[in-house]
């Protein structure tokens, strides 16, 4: 009880922080210093509340709920603060607290440019908005905060209002989101009408008689809408662009932790809310989730954006997560419910590693653009010899989103392997093919995930500079370097200890709806997981341990053979000519082969430019130009066709304003003719 009230006052504590950072901010809007300093400490202070609330949930399960009373239930202010609840909150905070760490010193290049007040305002707010997605208990209160997110963040994409891009990508943004939460007002309305309340703890326990035609229905619209949010192909359109434009500690959170609000909702609706699910929702979840992940990879691929490169992996990583989810969802439908918590671990697992990798890799493109002013990597190169440190950082990023040990992206990725591979062995043909395949996928998206980050990395920190501006730069300061190296370490953390990572998921998971007293197929402890069935088993301390004497006694070996002999330094053979940036291979000749291979997928363009010295002397060129592109092919074949059909029916719609005040008062005494109607029936 005790551990409950306290849980509930730093939660509370936690928005009110956030409240007086963002009104703080605007007040102090015309002192960019005092603006900055303001709102990050209070940002950093709810953050830390915050965290605070849900380790003592998650730990002690210090479960809390609290409602204001009201006596209209569409102005109730409900909470419930339960074990999932908790997790997304201990993800929004740890993130937004290295992210402010990060923006004390980042957003100092801001000044007298844009509004630091506005900045701080919206920051603080779009937190607050994102602890209380995931802790509302009623539906009207759910979109009331998750229109709040929505705005705070859109006003946040479009803070450098200066540059055209980036209003083009909030509007898109803007468009999409509310697209989005009309299929979720939908969602709710249909589970208001099947159950007359609007809070989740009443809905749950009244759709067990609900028509399988209404679940369906609420299935589709939950996923259109939520799966908006998340960023699942091919609603992700807003994605790649709304990401890059905003300030990097911002993309930190929007693509680390704001994406994951979809996921919340999966999971709390498809498996907490909704008993006895069909089979084919699982199904289309693996489907949405491998694509997702292949295209997300094969996308990312082709950008020398590092930002949007950065926002295409946010892409493939959902994708990912829906894999466990979609195997849970199967193996639920099945009444498997053991097998569904491995797969539920495998999600919730990669959504935790995935806000901690992703927010390092956008902090470490943040710092290298503070830098350099621009995005394009291909003006990067040997940034490692100036900016050391960020180098190291991005390279443990790297490391960890590409699934390599001893680092967090490998144990989540390994047992989503298990969770598709105990699909394989258990399931009947039918639906096996569809696990096998998944696993394919994801085996492939891992291979192209690493050979993009030696892209972005090589193309980044190693070889020489390309651009003279590269020579100009240096390391950043402190708190951007203290906000990444905290996150770094996470990923080594939690990658040794993840078995302890796995014990508390578990207990997570343990109080959903289907899974009370059900036991999992996960043995886990402080530093090993293992399949009850001892089909497979893993020790990250012990691969960590494996490859650090490997590393010594390579090195021993070879210090041994090679201590007698005497080495002498030479230039680099350079076949007569003055090695130099342009014999460096690009970040566009690195992807081309793979951008060929998929050439069906992609679409790639390739325009040439040859510029003549004269025209007398047209057979003397100077040197050709080539650029390369991906055509846009969801626009071009999804939206466009879309755009069309809604463009001709509202043509046909606009022909009933004719003007006359009569025709008007027809068509109301028709729509209510029509409402008494359906009233009567």
């Amino acid at each position: 009880m005790f551990s409950s009230s306290l849980a509930q006052f730093f939660f509370f504590s936690s928005l009110i922080a956030l409240i007086i950072g963002a009104l703080g901010s605007l007040w102090l809007r015309k002192n960019d210093h005092a603006a900055n300093l303001w709102g990050n400490t209070f940002s950093m202070v709810g953050a830390i509340t915050g965290l605070i609330a849900s380790v003592t949930v998650l730990l002690f399960g210090a479960t809390f709920s609290y409602s204001s009373g009201s006596s209209l239930s569409l102005l109730t202010l409900s909470f419930n603060i339960d074990k999932l609840a908790a997790f997304f909150i201990f993800i929004i905070t740890l993130i937004s607290l290295c992210a402010s760490i990060y923006a004390l010193g980042y957003v100092k290049h801001y000044y007298k440019q844009y509004s630091l007040g506005a900045l701080g305002f919206f920051y603080n707010l779009f937190i607050a908005g994102m602890i209380l997605v995931v802790s509302a208990s009623n539906t009207f209160f759910f979109l009331i905060v998750w229109e709040i997110m929505s705005l705070a963040s859109y006003f946040l994409v479009i803070f450098e209002h200066k540059e055209k891009d980036n209003i083009k990508a909030g509007s898109l943004y803007f468009i999409m989101t509310h697209i989005g939460t009309a299929f979720i007002m939908c969602a709710f309305l249909l589970l208001y009408q099947a159950t007359g309340s609007f809070d989740f703890l009443v809905i749950k326990g009244q759709l067990g008689n609900v028509s399988p035609l209404i679940k369906n229905i609420i299935f589709i619209l939950s996923l259109l809408g939520f799966g908006t949010k998340a960023g699942i192909i091919p609603v992700h359109i807003w994605l790649p662009k709304a990401h890059p434009a905003s300030p990097s500690h911002v993309s930190a959170l929007m693509s680390g932790v704001m994406i994951k609000t979809g996921v919340y909702m999966f999971i709390r609706i498809f498996i907490d809310l909704m008993p006895n699910v069909p089979l084919w929702w699982g199904i289309i979840i693996i489907i949405i989730g491998s694509i997702s992940a292949l295209l997300g990879v094969l996308y990312a691929l082709t950008e020398h954006d590092i930002k949007k490169l950065l926002a295409y992996h946010s892409i493939e990583n959902i994708g990912i997560i829906l894999l466990g989810l979609g195997s849970s969802l199967v193996f639920l439908a099945l009444d498997m419910k053991s097998l569904a918590m491995l797969g539920l671990v495998a999600a919730l697992f990669h959504t935790l590693n995935h806000a901690i990798f992703k927010a390092l890799l956008f902090l470490g493109a943040g710092s290298v653009i503070l830098k350099m002013k621009t995005r394009n990597i291909e003006a990067y190169g040997g940034i490692i010899k100036y900016m050391p440190q960020t180098a190291f950082f991005f390279l443990i990023g790297s490391i960890a989103i590409s699934a390599l040990p001893p680092f967090n992206g490998f144990f989540s990725e390994w047992i989503t392997f298990q969770t598709l591979f105990s699909g394989i062995r258990s399931l009947d043909v039918s639906v096996q093919w569809i696990f096998l395949l998944a696993a394919g996928a994801l085996a492939f998206t891992g291979g192209l995930a690493a050979a993009c980050f030696v892209k972005a990395f090589g193309t980044t920190f190693l070889a020489r500079p390309r651009s003279e501006a590269v020579r100009q730069t240096k390391e950043v300061s402190l708190s951007l370097r203290i906000g990444m190296a905290i996150l770094a370490v996470l990923t080594l953390l939690i990658g040794l200890f993840s078995g302890a990572v796995t014990a508390i998921l578990l207990s997570v998971i343990a109080n959903l709806n289907p899974f009370y007293h059900v036991n999992g197929v996960v043995l886990s402890n402080l530093s090993s997981v293992s399949l009850q069935d001892g089909f497979a088993a893993v020790s990250v301390p012990t691969i960590f341990i494996s490859l650090v004497l490997a590393m010594v006694m390579i090195f021993f070996i070879v210090h041994r053979l090679t201590r007698d002999r005497t080495i002498t330094k030479a230039a680099t053979w350079d076949c007569g000519t003055q090695l130099g940036s342009r014999m460096e291979i690009t970040a566009t000749g690195f992807a081309r082969s793979i951008i060929t291979i998929f050439s069906g997928i992609l679409k790639p363009t390739k325009q040439t430019g040859i510029e003549y010295h004269d025209v007398a002397m047209r057979y003397v060129p100077k040197p050709m130009s080539v650029k390369l592109e991906i055509e846009d092919v969801y626009g071009t074949y999804f939206y466009q066709p879309i755009i069309k059909v809604v463009t001709k029916i509202s043509e046909q719609m606009k022909k009933i304003q004719s003007g006359s005040v009569n025709i008007y008062v027809l068509y109301l005494f028709i729509s209510l003719m029509i409402l008494l109607v359906f009233l009567v029936i």
